[in-house]
């Protein structure tokens, strides 16, 4: 569950004592699986992909994913200007909900290939601004359909995007507003799919979207048919299918249609750790627990999918507190109940000292926690193989 390189570092920073906790990422491991996902989608008809810099939008992640994507997904202000200074040539779309006005002239400004319009409101807004700015503006629409998501692990609700019934507003608006261009229809629907649930709701996409947008009269239509490639925290070496995925959705285009995916956990979360060190062990109530430095302050992911974080410990061998053959609870330094990385989790030894690695932690790690509760240090950031840090 750990690359050679990122446990040398890891076991390294350890020993010098250069501060623990720390994010370690393996940029050669990205780099190998990103080029593994475009050569999948190098089938003729597979779609254009767009990483959603949301899992992890780290500078030294989006240079090493550059070569291997057709373009960047942000979906704020904030992602859009950090991008657009990191990869100053990327092809960008804008999407998220509730757009500032700031925002949406920010995406003027700064030459967004494709903005995401979420709502009638939004469009409306939109066309004045392009109004504005004497200019046109290519845009799709987000269409939130109301399918059968049972057994996903993200289903997208009322906020994201418009329903069959409100998205009929926008057709006046864009009849009103020759500055925007409609270029076609946007859905990302559910997170935690297999490559062939991912496959039957694209066709559900498609399905839908292509009457919409041919009474639209839409020609050479595009449709991004999201992201949420299921990655499975408790075996990661059980990934998405990337190549079914895409022998099977290159099935599904038809001429003059361009197709276009944006996933974001599955392409990075591979490639970073998150490691730390056991500050103590004990037995409470019958059970055995591991008080970890830092915490889910700083990887929250555990917390927010509920699940056992996949760990691999690297023994220093210390003489303090121990435990043998018995499942241990990880835990970090907050003072909640909440603070947990995993529970009763089988383990041969753990000491004191000993230096736990959380995989996984390439996605929705740092990026995404509630860094200042209590005011621990900060961990650290090592980027492996990164020429420009």
């Amino acid at each position: 569950m750990i690359t050679n390189r990122a446990r040398e570092y890891a076991a390294d920073l350890a020993a010098a004592d250069k501060g623990l906790p720390a994010f370690v990422y393996d940029l050669g491991a990205l780099d190998e699986h990103a080029a593994a996902i475009r050569q999948a989608l190098t089938v003729p008809g597979a779609p254009e992909i767009f990483y959603a810099a949301k899992a992890n939008p780290d500078a030294p992640i989006l240079r090493t994913l550059a070569p291997h994507v057709d373009g960047i997904e942000v979906a704020s202000g904030g992602e859009l200007e950090h991008v657009r200074r990191t990869l100053p040539e990327a092809r960008i779309a804008f999407g998220g909900p509730g757009k500032t006005l700031d925002e949406l002239k920010l995406a003027l400004d700064l030459n967004v290939e494709r903005i995401h319009v979420e709502s009638p409101h939004e469009l409306t807004r939109l066309a004045t601004l392009a109004r504005s700015y004497d200019r046109q503006v290519d845009i799709m629409l987000r269409v939130n359909l109301a399918g059968d998501r049972t057994g996903v692990a993200l289903a997208m609700s009322g906020p994201f995007g418009m329903d069959p019934d409100t998205i009929e507003e926008c057709r006046a608006i864009l009849a009103d507003s020759p500055q925007l261009r409609l270029r076609g229809i946007h859905a990302h629907l559910a997170s935690g799919l297999d490559a062939d649930a991912m496959v039957t709701q694209s066709r559900e996409i498609l399905d839908w979207a292509r009457p919409w947008l041919d009474k639209a009269e839409v020609t050479n239509p595009e449709f991004n048919l999201g992201g949420g490639m299921a990655v499975d925290y408790a075996d990661p070496n059980h990934r998405f299918d990337w190549q079914s995925y895409a022998r099977q959705v290159a099935t599904l285009g038809l001429p003059g249609e361009t197709l276009r995916i944006e996933p974001g956990r599955a392409v990075s979360v591979y490639a970073g750790w998150y490691v730390t060190e056991v500050l103590d062990v004990k037995k409470a109530h019958g059970q055995w627990y591991a008080v970890l430095r830092g915490g889910t302050m700083h990887l929250r992911t555990p917390v927010t999918k509920q699940h056992d974080h996949p760990f691999t410990v690297i023994p220093q061998n210390g003489t303090g507190p121990s435990v043998t053959d018995e499942p241990v609870t990880l835990v970090g330094q907050l003072c909640t109940p909440k603070d947990v990385f995993a529970r009763q989790v089988p383990t041969q030894h753990l000491a004191e000292g000993d230096i736990v690695t959380f995989a996984m932690s390439g996605a929705y790690g740092w990026n995404i926690s509630h860094h200042d509760f209590l005011m621990h240090p900060k961990p650290g950031h090592h980027y492996l193989n990164d020429e420009e840090s």
